[in-house]
């Protein structure tokens, strides 16, 4: 259990630094972070981070699949865990 909760924790601090890390990028028109990457972080786990990276940077908020799927991929990933570990 401890380990789930290390490993969610972590993917979904990285899912934040990626959005903000791909922000200052687009800013200064360097190399971007993919989208499939951003997509692959949040279907690992990472998409609450992803959403609230997404929010805070506001990047990649006038994407609709951005801005409805992070929170559809966190909606299912919240209910596998309430699922997964209800008593």
């Amino acid at each position: 259990m401890t380990i789930f909760w290390s490993y969610y924790t972590i993917i979904n601090i990285i899912g934040f630094v990626i959005m903000g890390v791909d922000k200052k990028r687009a800013i200064r028109g360097a190399w971007r972070i993919s989208e499939a990457s951003l997509f692959t972080t949040a279907l690992l786990g990472g998409a609450l981070g992803c959403t609230l990276g997404m929010q805070h940077f506001r990047h990649k908020t006038k994407h609709w699949y951005f801005k409805y799927g992070m929170p559809a991929i966190f909606l299912v990933q919240a209910a596998a865990i309430f699922f997964l570990f209800r008593d």
